[in-house]
């Protein structure tokens, strides 16, 4: 054999491990945005990752974490916002709807689909207490979270903050309530720009076809409850 073969061969060699060694390596970083298995079962359920329809939605699971009303972290392994692909297309439309009114603000998910045990445990550490109406009673039928027909949001300005509510996210007071927002400004329990950011968040999601509830004002559903519980499967 030449020199000038053998080093052909060489270099034609050292080339394919090079190429097996970088599809090797490849293969084993694993992707960022895979789901894991608790949320590829909620997609396997007709379930929808809200990042599928608008990726401008920023998403910050308050559950997944330890900042909530329990102080521990329930969602150990969903960090995605999944919903049912109606919710999501509704909500991706009020982003849109949002940006025409105002450029500057952006819609943020605090929750959506929560799996009937994250429900229970929930329940457990409220029951008999005051803030039982905040938090739905499985044994009464899955909450509108459990069926993957609600969501929780507000608006966060473009510095990525949230802006005035007037009570912070699952606050288990009167401050929370819809129904009771003129009294709430009279008694000066919000301000006039707290109760007109509420108003801004409620018509661009009401314009959308969501339904605010008198309970809370960060909560907004896909279909009225007994239609939701007559028809949709609870996620498990």
């Amino acid at each position: 054999m030449k020199k000038r073969e053998i080093v052909f061969y060489v270099l034609t060699i050292a080339v394919a491990i090079l190429s097996i060694s970088s599809c090797c390596h490849q293969s084993q970083t694993p992707d960022p945005n895979a789901d894991t298995p608790k949320e590829a079962s909620m997609r396997a359920a007709g379930l929808v990752d809200i990042h599928d329809y608008d990726t401008t939605i920023v998403v910050d699971l308050i559950y997944a974490k330890p900042l909530n009303f329990m102080g521990r972290t329930l969602y150990h392994d969903v960090n995605k916002a999944f919903m049912l692909p109606e919710l999501a297309e509704k909500l991706a439309n009020a982003q849109k709807i949002l940006k025409k009114k105002r450029l500057d603000l952006n819609l943020i998910v605090y929750d959506a689909a929560r799996p009937i045990s994250i429900q229970k445990e929930m329940w457990a550490s409220v029951e008999g207490t005051d803030m039982e109406d905040f938090v739905a009673n499985p044994g009464r039928g899955a909450g509108m979270h459990n069926l993957g027909s609600a969501v929780d949001v507000t608006l966060i300005d473009c510095t990525g903050h949230p802006i005035p509510m007037g009570s912070e996210y699952d606050y288990f007071g009167r401050e929370s309530r819809t129904n009771i927002e003129e009294q709430l400004l009279k008694e000066g329990r919000i301000t006039i720009r707290e109760y007109e950011n509420r108003r801004l968040l409620r018509e661009v999601m009401v314009e959308a076809g969501l339904r605010p509830i008198a309970e809370e004002w960060w909560h907004f559903d896909l279909l009225p409850a007994k239609e939701a519980r007559a028809t949709l499967k609870v996620i498990e």
